[in-house]
């Protein structure tokens, strides 16, 4: 977890050295259409893997009762 801060931290010093501004891509239209792409696809991709772990659990349930 200290890992990922760190990285954090020098990843946005990081763009701060190049004159990237973070709100500025978080608020334009494109920032904000990748970002609600992404949340769908991640969403999508949890509900997926949540079926599919449920469908496991419930055949190893019927194999074991």
């Amino acid at each position: 977890m200290i890992r990922f801060i760190i990285i954090l931290i020098i990843l946005v010093l990081a763009l701060s050295y190049f004159g990237i501004s973070i709100r500025h891509i978080a608020e334009s239209p494109t920032g904000t259409d990748n970002f609600a792409y992404l949340t769908n696809m991640l969403s999508m991709g949890w509900h997926i893997l949540l079926a599919w772990i449920v469908g496991f659990a419930e055949s190893v349930k019927s194999i074991v009762s």
